[in-house]
């Protein structure tokens, strides 16, 4: 490879990478302006610790067939899980579905329908916050 086709490829791929590097740094920033607007409602910070044992905690308050997250998540948000019908769910992990927690339009339709399914009851501000602050850490 000659010195002019080093030049090119190198423009190339520093081009490409920066693409997917504002990709990236744009979904953090949408996911984290999310959790700020979450943190802001509660009134106090989140805590990777408290959502943690929320995702893990066999609540039952809800429905008998769903009494906690890892039901159809599985045990650890870096693996996919199953929905009750059979479906496929993308792992819940961050660091393996960098897609995840951007949209607050579904980020706010899957509280609402998996909080009630499995705490009887919609998250509040802070579970919320809790629970995206560790799946933003896996």
């Amino acid at each position: 490879m000659n010195n002019l086709n080093k030049t090119i490829f190198i423009a190339t791929a520093t081009i490409l990478l920066g693409g997917v590097s504002i990709s990236i740094v744009s979904a953090n920033s949408a996911r984290d302006a999310i959790i700020e607007g979450f943190v802001d409602e509660a009134g106090m910070e989140a805590s990777a610790e408290r959502g943690k044992i929320l995702f893990e905690s066999n609540i039952g308050d809800g429905k008998p067939d769903t009494p906690s997250c890892t039901t159809c998540h599985g045990a650890t948000a870096l693996k996919t899980g199953m929905t009750r019908a059979g479906k496929v769910i993308e792992p819940m992990a961050v660091s393996k579905n960098p897609e995840r927690f951007i949209d607050l339009k579904k980020v706010s339709k899957w509280f609402r329908r998996n909080c009630k399914s499995v705490l009887g009851r919609e998250c509040t501000p802070q579970e919320k916050a809790d629970f995206l602050t560790y799946m933003k850490s896996k």
